[in-house]
């Protein structure tokens, strides 16, 4: 990845302007966005400028419009300037649909959207998460393979497993920590349990780094892309980021919950405080954040999913508020639009779900007798087996999946076996329970014989 090009000094550009130009300037009133967009330099400078000016002169006066926006925040950099922050209009909108869509109602009516479900869709939230958070820093392991892992509760067999592992862990750990306030004794306790058994030098789980030799480059080329702070600022900076972590609305500048959570997330990344692990670290707090200021959608959406799908553009949004004078507003932007897309995501993802079990529903309502000897996580069971001819269920498994106990769980596979609609096996010392290539038909046989 190239390094952007820095912006001009916007006070040699000033020195520079005739009185002539600046008139003009201020009566073309630029604004702090170009069509909607919030611009780097990098970005501004392929662009055409308006009638009369050049790249530079738009550049200031650019600049100087998003100056009536911006405010300081009580975060510093590695210089000790303090990183600032704008809420321009685009981005006051994506805050008005995440208030509503990631703090709101699930908008279907379906058992999907039950309490009776909310375990399970918050267990193939963690599995997300886990997994594409784990694979942006390296893990490697495939999918199939880690979600069986998770699902079954068995221990993981190599170093990605183990991250995988180790970061379902911590986000199941999270939610017990939604009512505290987070403290440093609390961070290093997550980066603990993120980086268990995965880092060249055990001792570095959960403590900060004690060197400088940790820089953020990027891999093809060797470019360093990132010079964190010294380390030994970081236990003053991670005391201040804490601070300003557990700071309610009253504090000011006000900061929206949101931006917040990801302002933590920023801050964790751009300090890189630990020899390894960081980006899950910052990642974990911002599900921390967000799950204590009420935003309970967000535990069923996975942003790694998406910033794994374009990585150079996280990483750009993080260079482009370092290179333009610490404005942070370039990566609320690139977070925010990540974060409704995980939210769309969610939506698409229960309106299919809610599909198939409507179609599930339609098979069974041959008889009334065959449905009402089945509860809502058989169904889903059935659903699932309909798709994945082949699969198989552990009794073990679907009392995790489901938040039931272990006798529940066995209850309902046991039956469904008993109904011929999953065929039972014997594994060992435990049973596995197989959907049979013709479901379809032995539900509708089964319908024949309650009728």
């Amino acid at each position: 990845m190239k390094l952007p090009l820095a912006p001009p000094d916007a006070k040699k550009i000033l020195e520079n302007l005739s009185p002539d130009t600046m008139a003009r300037l201020f009566l073309a009133r630029p604004t702090a966005l170009v069509n909607g967009e919030y611009l780097h330099w990098d970005q501004l400078r392929h662009r055409s400028p308006p009638d009369g000016f050049s790249i530079e002169h738009w550049w200031f006066g650019i600049k100087m419009a998003r100056q009536g926006l911006l405010q300081s925040l009580p975060l510093l950099d590695k210089l000790g300037q303090p990183f600032v922050f704008g809420v321009p209009e685009p981005l006051l909108i994506h805050l008005h649909h995440i208030d509503q869509d990631a703090a709101g109602h699930i908008r279907f009516e379906s058992e999907v959207a039950t309490p009776g479900n909310r375990d399970r869709y918050l267990l193939q939230s963690l599995v997300e998460e886990a997994i594409t958070s784990s694979q942006l820093e390296g893990a490697s392991t495939t999918r199939r393979v880690a979600e069986a892992m998770l699902q079954e509760g068995r221990q993981p067999r190599d170093h990605s497993e183990r991250m995988i592992f180790n970061n379902f862990r911590t986000m199941q750990a999270i939610q017990g920590l939604r009512a505290q306030a987070i403290t440093p004794e609390t961070v290093l306790s997550l980066h603990s349990l993120l980086t268990e058994n995965t880092l060249h030098d055990s001792a570095d789980a959960g403590r900060l780094r004690r060197s400088d030799d940790v820089r953020v480059v990027d891999n093809p080329d060797d470019t360093i892309l990132h010079q964190p702070p010294s380390h030994t600022e970081l236990p003053e900076r991670l005391q201040r980021l804490c601070g300003f972590a557990n700071a309610d609305e009253n504090a000011r500048p006000f900061v929206h919950p949101v931006l917040r959570a990801i302002l933590l997330h920023f801050m964790i990344g751009y300090d890189h405080p630990f020899a390894d692990g960081n980006g899950r670290t910052a990642r974990a707090l911002f599900y921390w954040a967000m799950a204590r200021n009420g935003y309970w959608l967000t535990e069923f959406t996975s942003i790694s999913h998406f910033l794994r799908k374009a990585p150079a553009q996280y990483v750009r949004a993080y260079l482009h508020t370092e290179s333009d004078g610490g404005d942070t507003t370039y990566f609320l932007f690139h977070q925010l639009e990540t974060m409704r897309k995980a939210i769309t995501a969610l939506h698409d993802y229960l309106a299919r779900k809610t599909q198939k079990q409507r179609s599930t529903e339609l098979l069974l309502a041959a008889s009334p007798e065959l449905r009402a000897e089945l509860n809502h996580r058989q169904i889903d069971a059935l659903t699932h087996a309909l798709k994945y001819p082949g699969a198989s269920y552990r009794i073990d498994s679907h009392q995790r999946n489901y938040g039931v106990v272990y006798q529940t769980a066995r209850a309902d596979l046991l039956a469904l076996a008993q109904l011929g609609l999953l065929d039972q096996i014997r594994c060992g010392r435990a049973f596995l329970f197989i959907a049979p290539a013709d479901l379809e038909q032995r539900i509708a046989d089964a319908a024949k014989r309650k009728a």
